[in-house]
């Protein structure tokens, strides 16, 4: 811990999300060992994943947003509001170009066949399109803790990084088996799985460069990594785990959210 403790903070956020994706892929590697998963295992790690990304969202983004607007004299409420709801219309955004995604290159004769490599490819570009505001939330968090910034601290960043890559081993998993199912190859259904996760450590680096670099903008980016984070949790880990049993998925949920918040106010 010393060691990591002493790290560049692009070094930290690096490492962090090179975490977040080691997971996604070990998620994708089930698809070597399984056709399918127990799925209640896998909606109750969604559900704790989403309630350290929900107490993540405010007390190590939104709540040190709001006392960085007042450090640097901005409307404390105006900006976190701004940055949070853009965030969240991120992902709605995201999601509608998705869905009206139409693959008119894709040649293939059959209709069923067709669709069937339309929702996998869709699959993917979710995930991984996704998987950038929770790299960017980590990097953020890093970057924060870096300038000081009160309830930005190492270890709220890295249990941010906990939370997020217990939610990636599910997603990679929802990634991967699919995509045998539809036919793919074992090889490549892990290697589209892992991939999906790829972009956190590019959004890492990124968004601790930003935080550092630029002070100024901190407060808004670290309220729209935490709007997106919700838009993430209420759109997409919510409604996939509510699905085979919603009180697991509840019990998840409150159990991640509670020590997500315990270990934050208390390391914080």
């Amino acid at each position: 811990m010393t060691w990591f403790l002493s790290l560049n903070p692009i070094l930290q956020g690096l490492l962090a999300t090179l975490f977040t994706w080691s997971i996604t892929a070990l998620g994708a590697s089930i698809v070597f060992f399984f056709k399918d998963v127990n799925k209640s295992i896998l909606n109750t790690m969604l559900g704790f994943g989403a309630g350290v990304m929900i107490a993540a969202s405010f007390w190590s983004l939104l709540s040190p947003a709001i006392s960085l607007c007042d450090d640097l004299g901005y409307n404390s409420w105006f900006i976190p509001s701004l940055g949070f709801i853009l965030g969240g219309l991120f992902i709605v955004l995201s999601d509608k170009f998705l869905d009206k995604f139409t693959f008119k290159d894709l040649k293939v004769d059959d209709g069923m066949r067709f669709k069937s490599y339309k929702k996998s490819i869709l699959l993917v570009l979710a995930v991984t399109l996704h998987n950038i505001p929770e790299g960017l939330a980590v990097g953020v968090a890093f970057g924060g803790s870096a300038l000081g910034i009160p309830g930005c601290t190492v270890a709220s960043a890295i249990l941010l990084a906990i939370g997020i890559g217990l939610q990636n081993f599910p997603e990679g998993a929802a990634v991967s088996l699919p995509l045998r199912r539809e036919g793919f190859s074992v090889g490549k259904s892990f290697l589209y799985g892992q991939a999906s996760g790829l972009v956190e450590p590019i959004a890492g680096v990124l968004g601790v460069f930003m935080a550092i670099s630029m002070r100024s903008i901190l407060p808004i980016l670290l309220s729209f990594s935490a709007g997106a984070m919700i838009g993430v949790v209420s759109s997409e880990l919510i409604p996939e785990a509510c699905l085979e049993n919603k009180n697991l998925t509840t019990v998840g949920i409150i159990i991640g959210f509670t020590l997500m918040m315990i270990l934050d106010v208390a390391l914080g």
